[in-house]
């Protein structure tokens, strides 16, 4: 990934401070400040307020950048988010909303609660560490949010994809991603017209799902927060970067938790144990062909999003490979169904 995104506002601890000001009036200052790494879309620093608090700062990007369709008022979206697990899915662990503002000349922020504990994917770079607990809290986590019912698929807002079926949604993403790497030039492994159309023939397994269930979808190992609990086992503290939530498969939410990897060929997974101890999981036929297409569109997505990240084949040519090689693997196994 890019040092720095240009999708990411640069920002100042002068302008962290007026920010919070902003948040908050006259009353707390900002007695530290840093950024926080981890993300390639907003600007996110860490902020110590003089009353003791621990607070996020989280900054969208600036009004001029270029981003992707489904990308567009992602700060509301996790407000949004937010307020929403906190009435109907408390036990998820969330950071607490403190404040969502907007600005002519900064355009939106958030300011949570810092939750304790430090990523998987930080944990993991330490190594030696038994995240298998924390992975199970994660699953009982997804389980709780998909108990969530929207009143349609896709995006809950009506500029971005959505529908009244999750055959009409979920075809309505990928044809948003596919008119992306058109506008960006990206390069992809098949035609576009030959993707859409093997969706488009694979569609009809999604008619299964019938209820549109909350779907974080963003549930990689940087945005998954994990601490020792009182046994010293890593316990699930908080699951962030909310921003791109929607509504669809349940299914659909298995897929960033063992990205990169198959979920129907690790049904011992832990997040799979913790999911099943919650809630009913069955990885049969019919939902192996719909992870199939799950990954297909991650995979569109994580390459189609490189150029708006300033990352080109040229600049992250393993990047772009590993992540082409993933993609047309997935189209050849769906093409061979």
């Amino acid at each position: 990934m890019s040092a720095h995104s240009p999708t990411q506002r640069r920002l100042t601890p002068d302008e962290v401070a007026r920010l919070v000001r902003a948040s908050f009036g006259p009353g707390p200052a900002v007695a530290d400040c840093g950024p926080l790494g981890g993300g390639g879309f907003a600007a996110v620093w860490w902020v110590r307020l003089d009353d003791g608090r621990e607070a996020v700062l989280k900054v969208a990007p600036p009004p001029d950048a270029r981003l992707l369709r489904y990308e567009r008022d992602l700060c509301a979206a996790e407000a949004r988010y937010f307020r929403l697990v906190a009435a109907h899915a408390p036990r998820v662990p969330v950071p607490p909303l403190l404040h969502h503002g907007a600005d002519p000349a900064y355009g939106e922020w958030l300011v949570m609660g810092l939750l304790p504990g430090r990523s998987l994917a930080d944990l993991a770079a330490d190594g030696g560490v038994d995240d298998g607990p924390a992975r199970f809290d994660s699953g009982v986590a997804l389980a709780a949010l998909h108990t969530v019912t929207g009143a349609r698929f896709g995006y809950d807002d009506a500029h971005r994809p959505s529908g009244a079926t999750w055959r009409e949604a979920f075809g309505a993403m990928v044809d948003a991603l596919l008119a992306d790497a058109a506008d960006w030039d990206v390069r992809l492994p098949a035609a576009p017209e030959w993707i859409r159309a093997l969706v488009g023939r694979h569609a009809p397994a999604l008619d299964a799902v019938r209820r549109p269930a909350l779907l974080h979808f963003d549930g990689w190992d940087g945005n998954v927060l994990a601490a020792p609990g009182p046994d010293g086992r890593l316990r699930l503290t908080g699951l962030v970067d909310g921003e791109r939530f929607l509504y669809g498969d349940p299914l659909m939410d298995l897929v960033s938790p063992l990205l990169l990897r198959k979920v129907e060929d690790e049904p011992d997974h832990p997040v799979l144990r913790g999911y099943r101890s919650a809630a009913p999981l069955d990885l049969d036929a019919a939902a192996a062909r719909r992870l199939s297409l799950y990954r297909m569109y991650l995979y569109l997505l994580m390459v189609v999003e490189m150029p708006s990240r300033g990352m080109t084949p040229d600049s992250h040519p393993e990047r772009h490979t590993d992540l082409a090689d993933l993609l047309h693997q997935e189209l050849t196994d769906l093409a061979r169904d």
